[in-house]
């Protein structure tokens, strides 16, 4: 295997950002030609196909191990330029990170804002279930992901964050038309939910727990896809629903939601994970989310 070239690898950083080799070539200012041969060129160096010429482009198994690569030595140039301040005012690294929706719409923003005020980092954020964003660590799209997986991906460090609680609510007027009273898993299980999409299982869990395990599959089901929509729906009185506290506190106190399980709830536990790679960006966007999440989310014992 030849050696990697940087403009090869950042050539293919721009082919799958932009999912077109003519994309890449107008962000690259140079011609769709020049893009395909030095796409080749990596191939030929690397010893694999790097990308499937799809539309859009992605990356092969192999590919996304070297765009990994491209994205660290990407990360490494802009540190580097950035202490050196050859940036020239165009220092604007695009940081691509995974959030699951309930931190996207609860704390990670607020979290990360002081960084984007004092400019240099343009957030590529990634929404993915919390469950699902260590597949966007491994594929190489992202450097760091919020997640509740606590096993570390290769080449990566891992660190509690915090435990995301949710309760179970519904309008009050849903409740009555229902006729669900707390302690009645069999009413609460004949309800409607909101599911926010095919891979939500919180308000399954807890029905599962209520009301024994076949009778989540029993109930009608809305999909809702949006963190925002989602919670306005359950006020609506579309269904119940586990919502992050920090998204109906204010609802239950002015009585538009009701939980159903006083005193009861599930918590979440999430972690940040991130490349293991000693950079000083990535390291403000660490400590940035350290404070964020201490502010925001419970803490929780590991052991």
């Amino acid at each position: 295997m030849s050696a990697f070239q940087l403009d090869h690898l950042q050539t293919l950083l721009a082919v799958v950002e932009e999912a077109s080799f003519d994309a890449a070539a107008r962000r690259l200012r140079v011609t769709p030609s020049a893009v395909s041969q030095r796409i080749k060129a990596l191939e030929q160096a690397s010893g694999q196909i790097l990308l499937q010429r799809t539309t859009p482009v992605v990356p092969t198994e192999a590919g996304s191990i070297v765009l990994r690569l491209a994205r660290q030595v990407s990360l490494l140039e802009a540190d580097a330029r950035s202490a050196l301040h050859t940036d020239k005012g165009e220092g604007w690294f695009p940081l691509a990170v995974a959030v699951n929706a309930d931190s996207l719409a609860t704390w990670f923003l607020e979290a990360v804002s002081p960084l984007v005020e004092a400019g240099g980092v343009a957030f590529d954020i990634h929404r993915e279930d919390q469950e699902h964003t260590t597949s966007l660590l491994r594929s190489g799209t992202v450097m760091a992901a919020v997640t509740s997986t606590s096993d570390a991906v290769q080449g990566c460090s891992v660190e509690p964050l915090g435990a995301m609680r949710y309760l179970a609510v519904c309008s009050p007027r849903f409740r009555s038309d229902h006729a669900i009273v707390p302690g009645d898993g069999s009413a609460l299980a004949r309800a409607p939910r909101v599911d926010f999409d095919r891979r939500d299982e919180l308000q399954a869990e807890f029905v599962r727990r209520a009301a024994g395990p076949a009778s989540a599959a029993l109930q009608p089901r809305h999909f809702v896809p949006t963190s925002s929509d989602f919670a306005r729906a359950v006020v609506l009185g579309f269904g119940w629903a586990m919502l992050p506290e920090q998204q109906c506190a204010a609802e239950i106190v002015s009585g538009r939601l009701i939980e159903l399980a006083p005193g009861s709830f599930t918590e979440v536990r999430l972690f940040w994970q991130r490349w293991n790679l000693a950079s000083t960006m990535l390291d403000s966007v660490t400590d940035a989310v350290r404070r964020g999440a201490r502010a925001s989310l419970h803490p929780f014992d590991r052991s």
